[in-house]
């Protein structure tokens, strides 16, 4: 619970957005068509005409007081008709006012049962669920880096049974985080854990994208649960890393493989296997150095350390992680798409969610390639990465409060 409010509070960015984008789609929603001017504005009734009293016939018999009172009298010429005591000086309860249609609900008509009826209806703003408005959600949620295809998935099933509907903007937010959260809920998984030791488990991802980080904390919380870890600093190009992860491991307690800079990761990760096995292990984790997609010796050097690791388990690696950076937006999917070809990527890392406006890219890797989430990172601390929970992280992304 405590990470979901603090997810809630960091994805502050992608959720502002979401609700100003939602708001101001219910605030669109198109005027009313016009009534007939008749229809419109009712024109006052007419004043009734005085009702004369019909004289009673004169051989009539007049019946016994008893059973119906008298006529009342003619008056003489210009004196005032006395009017009966019991005659109510008000209309009938049921009776409208002038100037008010009798068929206006009690909403509309003046008085204390009006406005008493009124107070029932919300405040909350309203727009009925049409092809405008969906046309504008869709486009709300391609901004948030959803994805087309995504988009229009989610959109399709939260209009289900519900077009013409009026809906404001929290009922819009509940819908949207159920379609995101059943979209979610397959990927996520945990970073399974295998009897066989040491399990090899390889940190993969592009220049900036938090590996050095992650591996930090994750060894971390492996220990503080009981596992025994060691990690092998396998950005042999960047001093920078390799100190990160001592000061994690100093930090954890952690043994942190190193070589010179500049020597091949192939064969650190191979030494580090050994090392693992012989103490005894039940992880090991390789970092590696970070690399674009589209620079092809650098993926394949990634696909060498794979096959040198294979020579000593065949096994091996158990979960190959790619660790993605939120604020690349889309690019995440290509990056995705080029590591899984070369080095069979398990399982996701979402990172850097407290730095974007475009978290719903974790969405659309769900929607299109299903691979297991693990975790999610929000920020530098320890307690900062925690495994993904698709109903949080549906809430938070759409600022729901429920």
């Amino acid at each position: 619970m405590a990470f979901f409010t603090k997810l809630k509070e960091r994805l502050f960015k992608s959720s502002s957005k979401l609700e100003e984008g939602l708001e101001a789609i219910v605030a669109e929603a198109p005027e009313p068509a016009p009534e007939a001017a008749s229809q419109a504005l009712p024109e006052p009734a007419p004043e009734p005409a005085p009702r004369e009293l019909p004289e009673p016939p004169a051989e009539t018999p007049v019946p016994a007081p008893a059973e119906v009172p008298p006529p009342p009298a003619e008056a003489p010429d210009g004196a005032p008709t006395e009017i009966p005591q019991d005659a109510p000086d008000t209309p009938a309860a049921d009776t409208p006012a002038p100037g008010v249609p009798a068929s206006a609900p009690l909403a509309e008509r003046p008085g204390f049962l009006g406005r008493l009826f009124g107070r029932g209806e919300s405040a909350a703003p309203r727009r009925v669920l049409d092809d405008a408005m969906l046309e504008s959600l869709e486009e709300l949620l391609i901004q948030a880096d959803m994805g087309v295809e995504t988009a229009l998935r989610v959109t399709a099933n939260l209009a289900e049974g519900r077009m013409g509907r009026r809906l404001s903007v929290a009922e819009i937010k509940g819908l949207l985080a159920a379609e995101i959260a059943r979209i979610m809920d397959p990927v996520a998984r945990p970073l399974p854990i295998y009897a066989k030791t040491p399990q090899v488990v390889l940190v993969v991802g592009v220049n900036g994208s938090g590996k050095t980080t992650t591996i930090g904390k994750l060894a971390s919380q492996f220990r503080a649960a009981g596992k025994k870890v060691v990690i092998a600093a396998g950005d042999t190009f960047r001093a920078a890393a390799v100190e990160q992860l001592q000061v994690w491991g100093t930090r954890a307690g952690v043994p942190v493989l190193t070589a010179p800079e500049g020597s091949d990761p192939a064969s650190l990760a191979f030494d580090a296997m050994d090392r693992a096995e012989r103490d005894g292990a039940d992880l090991l984790l390789i970092d590696t150095a970070g690399r674009l997609q589209n620079r092809q010796d650098l993926m394949e050097e990634l696909a060498k350390i794979v096959r040198v690791i294979r020579k000593k388990d065949a096994s091996a690696p158990h979960n190959t992680l790619l660790v993605l950076d939120a604020t690349t937006g889309q690019n995440a999917i290509s990056q995705v798409e080029i590591f899984r070809k070369l080095a069979d990527v398990s399982g996701l890392v979402m990172t850097k969610l407290d730095g974007t406006a475009k978290g719903g890219v974790l969405v659309a890797l769900a929607d299109r390639f299903g691979l297991p989430i693990h975790a999610i990172g929000v920020g530098e601390q320890i307690d900062d990465l925690a495994p993904f929970d698709p109903q949080d992280f549906a809430r938070a992304l759409v600022g729901s409060e429920d």
